[in-house]
């Protein structure tokens, strides 16, 4: 099954280059929803940011079907929200949820692995 994303490849503006890959859901980069949560680990890896991007809905059953999420370039997210933006030098263990206010730190913190 092929996804059809939100935005084409054409439309992916260089905001915040170099910063590696992140897990994300469907429910962005497919729907174009907004970031309503996001966390960072430890990167994996020098090509890993640690960075996951959810709309903050996705419940256990959605995560662990892997086709509603995947690895994509931290830039290529930042194009779906740029409000991501300045919160993406944030150290592993952060983690950030949507409110009116905009994104603010999480007080629970990134979810326990």
């Amino acid at each position: 099954m092929s996804k059809q994303f939100k935005l084409s490849a054409e439309q992916i503006r260089p905001l915040a280059t170099g910063r590696g890959g992140a897990i994300a859901s469907d429910r962005i980069t497919v729907e174009g929803r907004q970031v309503g949560y996001m966390y960072r680990s430890p990167p994996n890896d020098r090509f890993d940011s640690g960075w996951a991007f959810l709309a903050g809905d996705e419940d256990d059953a959605y995560m662990d079907d892997a086709d509603k999420h995947g690895i994509y370039d931290v830039n290529t997210i930042a194009n779906y929200d740029p409000d991501i933006i300045p919160l993406l030098d944030a150290p592993p263990g952060s983690a950030f949820i949507r409110t009116e206010s905009g994104l603010v730190p999480d007080p629970d913190g990134p979810p326990s692995e």
